[in-house]
């Protein structure tokens, strides 16, 4: 009797991890309708492309070596990963099988790539982010996942961050950040006496179903890193997760609502859509300890917080057509920063520390391999090719050829 209860709890565990990951995974099409709304026509194929290219480049990458040197035989505390082990098997006491492991974190570098691509749209060569999505999956995201969830030295220091608010989101944003300072900012984006004009994106109504499929996945993401079902305690866990994860996304959305109608007199979607991301970006960090109420406190933070972080790079000429420095490297900090206001195993020094660490590798990393790069084949379309569109240049597909004024030959 007592094998069959743990035959059917190893088995649960594994079958939630599996639907987890295939919830995380729903994520990528979910970055790939956002991206696709925010960006002009003209560049919508290609930003697509992306979105399919890089998801298989990165779960490649991680089978290959990304998921060995995360979490196979390494030291604990240590900061050098083990880089020539296998994946392996799972031990005889596992709670669920090491390929339901594999599957949910494999999805999970796929989402930090993910960020990139919206961060650096419609000026980026196609072939330049894909050749950096091979080091980033393979290599830096990797290096610092075993820091942290792989049971490196800053796990051993007590950083807590439960779902990845700077593991995932912040990893994403601080190498999308280094890759749009070498970049630069769009043609027409900003005048020569400080103006700033915006560039409105082509499909509101795709960019609005790409995040409320981002808000479905996010149960499996922030769920999932549960990490067990099976049990009374774990169901609960996951519950509690359920819902904070929920309002912390509405109240956000609520947030950057009366911000912008504060600020302009006006509800902005796209900072409404913003918002609710930044909540559930925000309390990625830590979903299972906190009260509902605070949870709702936390989106509210982070759908304010974004609304003025997007403004803010502007400002300083950072062009981020879909706002996801702002959502996921701002909002993730807040949200790791915050972490000690309902866990009392951290504490804010720790919580700073590994902050930095991976805000600080993640970004240095990033630079010398966009570096490079752009060194080596260049990282930057040429002024013709970013005027008559990603599309033509990069793929020859037109994502709406019926609106595409007919040239003459």
């Amino acid at each position: 009797m007592e094998n069959t209860v743990i035959e059917l709890q190893f088995s649960l565990n594994t079958f939630y991890f599996l639907v987890s990951g295939i919830l995380v995974m729903w994520m990528a099409a979910g970055f790939a309708m956002l991206e696709a709304g925010l960006v002009r026509s003209k560049n919508t194929t290609e930003i697509l492309t992306k979105n399919v290219a890089l998801y298989a480049i990165a779960c490649t990458m991680f089978l290959l070596v990304g998921y060995n040197i995360m979490y196979v035989d390494n030291v604990e505390g240590g900061v050098v990963p083990n880089f020539g082990a296998l994946i392996g098997s799972a031990a005889d006491d596992a709670d669920h099988a090491l390929e339901s492991d594999f599957f949910f974190q494999v999805v999970f570098v796929a989402t930090a790539m993910s960020i990139v691509s919206g961060a650096v749209a419609e000026r980026m060569k196609l072939w330049a982010f894909l050749l950096f999505t091979v080091v980033l999956t393979g290599l830096i995201y990797p290096i610092e996942g075993y820091w942290t969830w792989g049971a490196g030295f800053l796990s051993e220091l007590g950083f807590v961050d439960f779902a990845g608010s700077a593991i995932v989101h912040g990893a994403g944003a601080a190498a999308a950040l280094a890759g749009v300072l070498l970049l630069g900012a769009r043609k027409g984006k900003y005048g020569r006496n400080g103006e700033i004009y915006p560039i409105p994106g082509s499909n509101l109504p795709l960019a609005t179903l790409g995040t409320f499929i981002l808000w479905m996945g996010w149960f499996g993401f922030n769920g999932g890193s549960q990490l067990f079902l099976a049990d009374k305690s774990n169901a609960i866990a996951v519950s509690q997760i359920m819902v904070n994860t929920n309002a912390a996304a509405a109240a956000g959305a609520i947030a950057a609502l009366v911000v912008c109608k504060l600020m302009w007199k006006k509800a902005d979607l796209t900072m409404i859509l913003n918002g609710a991301l930044a909540g559930l970006v925000t309390i990625t960090a830590e979903p299972a300890s906190p009260t509902p109420m605070l949870a709702c406190i936390l989106g509210m933070l982070g759908g304010s917080l974004v609304v003025f972080s997007i403004v803010a790079l502007d400002k300083l000429r950072i062009d981020d057509p879909v706002g996801a420095i702002s959502v996921h490297g701002v909002c993730g900090a807040l949200g790791i920063m915050m972490v000690p206001f309902s866990n009392s195993d951290a504490s804010f020094m720790t919580q700073a520390i590994g902050l930095v660490t991976i805000l600080g590798f993640v970004f240095i990393a990033s630079y010398i391999v966009w570096g490079i790069i752009k060194t080596l084949m260049g990282i930057r379309v040429g002024e013709e090719e970013e005027l008559s569109g990603m599309d033509q240049h990069d793929c020859g597909i037109d994502a709406y050829p019926e609106f595409v004024t007919i040239r003459n030959k």
